[in-house]
């Protein structure tokens, strides 16, 4: 099936890997972390750079990560260019690409603002209840053991150290959020399977788990669907569940605009 990658696949494809073994040996034998350098980071972190809206496309946090991400590319993608062309195809795949991460870091804006409020909020009136509020907000940086120190504090409510010691957790987990790093092409392919949706929403496709057949508009439905729902009960995941959905809406902003264009082979 090789013969049958279109050319602005293939080199993405071929990028991507570049990358991903230029990543692990930079790495391991010369100690420099690319990820640092070209994953996206929030605007607010020591590591943020503008370039990053592009780069972060062509890194993988793993080996099954660039598979699953290659081959859904290879798979949705070689239709899409062969229909397209390649121009459009490529203007289509960035766009989506960085429309993934914006949606992505206005999300975290809305989240770090909040992180932000609480930790002022308990500046002016730490109190062992605001500290709780914000561990409830913010579970997934947290272990049980944080229970034992609220339970402990609460016996001494005005104790300084507990006090300092509380607010000093808080703002280690407001520096460790934002500056997490967020990485892969993900975005930019659930873009694509929004394209493939539409150009093809009858297109019969075989699940794997289960293994069942469905066709692509719902396929494309139901990922959204699921994106969504995870986007908003597992905040804190090491999964951008609103980049994917980024790229599906700035996908489908795109091409609802072309459309009223007039349709043109690039």
């Amino acid at each position: 099936m090789m013969h049958r990658i279109t050319p602005v696949v293939k080199n993405l494809l071929i990028l991507n890997v570049i990358l991903f073994v230029a990543t692990y040996i930079a790495g391991s034998q010369l100690n420099i972390n690319l990820t640092r350098t070209l994953a996206l980071y929030y605007p607010g972190s020591q590591y943020f750079q503008p370039y990053q809206f592009v780069s972060y496309m062509f890194m993988h946090g793993g080996t099954f990560h660039l598979i699953f991400n290659m081959y859904a590319l290879w798979l949705f993608g070689t239709a899409i260019e062969s229909d397209w062309g390649g121009k459009r195809f490529m203007v289509y795949y960035f766009f989506t690409g960085i429309g993934a991460a914006v949606l992505h870091l206005f999300v975290n804006y809305i989240i770090f603002s909040g992180m932000a409020s609480q930790i002022d909020a308990f500046q002016h009136n730490p109190t062992p209840e605001l500290f709780k509020s914000f561990v409830e907000s913010n579970k997934s940086y947290f272990n049980q053991s944080v229970y034992d120190f609220i339970h402990r504090w609460s016996m001494a409510p005005e104790n300084i150290s507990f006090i300092s010691e509380a607010l000093g957790t808080m703002n280690h987990v407001y520096r460790t959020a934002i500056n997490i790093p967020t990485v892969g092409a993900s975005g930019a392919v659930f873009g694509i399977l929004l394209a493939f949706g539409m150009m093809y929403p009858n297109a019969q496709l075989m699940l794997l788990i289960p293994p069942m057949p469905i066709k692509a508009k719902w396929l494309v439905v139901g990922y959204g669907a699921l994106e969504l729902f995870l986007g908003f009960s597992r905040q804190g995941s090491n999964i951008a569940h609103f980049a994917h959905l980024g790229g599906m809406l700035f996908g489908f902003i795109l091409i609802r605009y072309w459309m009223t264009q007039g349709r043109r082979r690039y």
